[in-house]
């Protein structure tokens, strides 16, 4: 790992009670790594208790983990990215481990998943353990995989993975497009189980149970007509056809009964919802097209960030 540089990517947001332990404890592990604080409109002084710390800080002014997430992943050229929150309930035991599934060239994205430890019984908010559940059981049936954490925020990145991952979402969502995007294009991916805290008193979690998994579930729609638009469509060409089928059904059952067609209102929103179905099903053929096609492109897109990766991180 000689010469490898590590970089430790703290997005924060009023985390004043909190940012100098996290900073300390992970100079202590990794203290060959730049450590960066990316303040994001905090009023409580964590960007001069971080800076005192001995971090770099910087500042993203868009209000939203998935716009700090973004800056970050833009500015900053190194090996490997050591993502972590700075609410101090990540432990630093694991850093290493992770970083070196990075370097030695094992891993694309290493998750640190609390689901399989601690977090059920140190996480406080119930809403928020059974929102994981379900984001964390949608994700692994659509996209057929067998994922832990969906939503933690404690991985490690390769540089290929950082250069390459479009940032589409603004707030917490983010973390659920990072994961679908490893999936999807085929990065390997590690998952190593670490021990969750919960916040220490005094330190707010800044995640809204309802607004924000309202958002993550519109991100998993979204990104599932997206990545396997076949399937999603398919799904909703099934359903229009169903009702197709109950709504014409005792049509033609009346017409061979008595040899006339009665309900003519009832046979043409059969009819309606019959094309509707078609026309669902051809989508979802022509833009399985395109997404092959958009895979086939960002392998090669990969192979150009592979092929300028020394010489963007020598500069």
């Amino acid at each position: 790992m000689k010469n490898k540089r590590i970089a430790v990517l703290i997005p924060c947001y009023n985390e004043a009670n909190t940012i100098e332990k996290v900073i300390k404890d992970f100079k202590e592990v990794l203290p060959e790594a730049d450590i960066y604080v990316y303040d994001n409109n905090s009023n409580d002084g964590t960007d001069k208790i971080a800076s005192k710390a001995g971090a770099i800080v910087k500042y993203e002014y868009r209000q939203g983990k998935g716009n700090v997430i973004r800056s970050m992943f833009r500015d900053i050229e190194a090996d490997c990215y050591l993502m972590i929150d700075g609410d101090d309930t990540y432990p630093k035991e694991n850093a290493r481990e992770m970083c070196e599934y990075i370097l030695n060239g094992r891993a694309d994205m290493v998750i640190g998943d609390r689901l399989s430890s601690t977090y059920f019984t140190e996480n406080k908010r119930h809403f928020h353990s059974f929102g994981n559940r379900i984001v964390r059981f949608l994700i692994n049936v659509i996209f057929n995989n067998d994922i832990k954490d969906i939503m933690t925020g404690y991985r490690a990145f390769s540089y290929e993975f950082v250069k390459g991952f479009p940032v589409l979402s603004k707030g917490f969502e983010v973390e659920t497009e990072m994961t679908i995007h490893a999936v999807d294009k085929n990065f390997k991916i590690v998952e190593i189980p670490v021990m969750f805290r919960n916040r220490p008193e005094g330190s707010e979690s800044k995640l809204n149970t309802i607004p924000d998994g309202i958002r993550v579930i519109r991100t998993i729609i979204n990104l599932f007509e997206e990545y396997k638009p076949a399937f999603f469509f398919n799904i909703i060409s099934l359903i229009s056809l169903l009702f197709s089928i109950v709504l014409f059904a005792p049509v033609l059952f009346e017409y061979f009964k008595s040899g006339f067609v009665p309900r003519f209102p009832t046979l043409i929103v059969a009819s309606i919802f019959l094309v509707i179905s078609l026309l669902l099903c051809v989508t979802g053929i022509i833009l399985q097209v395109i997404a092959k096609k958009h895979k086939e492109n960002y392998e090669l897109y990969l192979n150009m960030i592979a092929l300028n990766k020394d010489k963007k991180i020598s500069k």
